[in-house]
Parts: structure tokens; sequence; C-alpha cells
């Protein structure tokens, strides 16, 4: 099964969400939520915070395990985490462009987001348990 992980940032004041513009495919040219590949033997939440720092330079950040996605007939693991920075950090971008996103957009969108939908999904979800999450 291949695994990757899908990081979930909000800024301290928690109105806005880290989003990055997909340079290559799947979903080229799309936003998304920063991520990548889990390397085979290791831990997802490890694999989460190597990803976050290289993708965007954020490594002060305490990240949950949220949820996961399996997608049984391609064989694939999405695991979800999420954090909230403690202070405003400077962006490092390696290959996507990097953006803040306000929360008041239509993540269901699937012309302007990836996902068919899982971003609108997942935001919906923190909105519902974001005292769990965040306290």
């Amino acid at each position: 099964m291949v695994k990757v992980n899908c990081i979930i940032v909000f800024n301290k004041n928690l109105d806005k969400v880290l989003m990055c513009r997909r340079k290559k495919n799947p979903y080229k040219g799309l936003s998304n939520f920063v991520g990548g590949k889990i390397e085979p033997g290791e831990e997802g939440l490890a694999a989460a915070y190597r990803e976050l720092e290289e993708e965007t330079g954020i490594s002060d950040i305490k990240l949950k395990h949220m949820m996961d996605f399996v997608y049984h007939i391609n064989s694939v693991l999405v695991e979800i985490y999420i954090g909230k920075l403690n202070e405003d950090v400077g962006l490092v971008e390696e290959v996507n462009e990097l953006y803040w996103s306000g929360l008041d957009n239509n993540f269901f969108d699937m012309n302007l987001y990836a996902g068919e939908g899982n971003i609108g999904h997942m935001l919906e979800y923190v909105k519902m348990v974001k005292d769990e999450i965040f306290n």
C-alpha cells in the first residue's frame, strides 16, 4: 500500500489555513494542503513533520493525527495531520506555491481544490471538533 500524508496548518488566530498550488499531477494547478509520501518503514507522524518542514520550512508546530482515508481499489492510505502555529512564520517554498487562505471559500469546489471534495470535508470536520483539536 502506498502511504502519503496531508497536513492542515492553521495560523495562530485560526482564521487562515495554509494551502499550496500544485505544479504537477495529480491535481496540477489546484489548491491542496501540503504533504507527501511516507517512506517505507517511516512512522506517519515523523513523516508529517519531515514533509511539512521540507515543503514549507515550518518546524515549530505540534501536529495531531486527525483522520485517514483508505482507497482500497488503488491501495493508497492518506494520513491527515493538523496543527496550529503559535506565531507568524516565513514560508519557504520547496516546489509548490504556498499561500494562506481565508476560511470563507467553497473548499468543495473541485475546479479550485484537489481531492474530490475531501478538503471541504476535512475543514467541515475541523469546525465540528476544533475545541478537542486545539485545546
